[in-house]
């Protein structure tokens, strides 16, 4: 399990998949996630926009990933 520390009160999805590497760029992101490939706290996820704040976690393509 990877970690992310926040720098912020919250970070996007979006931006939270791409800082760790899961993709290489806003364009991918947007695609495994509208296309039901990523999940937060168990359930899928389609909005890129969505807010994850401590605590979450996201699992995409085996890799699980917890938000501190």
């Amino acid at each position: 399990m990877e970690t992310l520390k926040l720098r912020e009160d919250y970070i996007k999805l979006g931006q939270a998949i791409k800082a760790v590497g899961y993709v290489e760029n806003g364009v991918e992101a947007k695609f495994v996630i509208q296309d039901g490939y990523v999940k937060v706290n168990g359930e899928v996820e389609f909005q890129r926009g969505k807010k994850l704040v401590a605590g979450d976690i996201v699992e995409f393509d085996g890799n699980v990933l917890k938000i501190e």
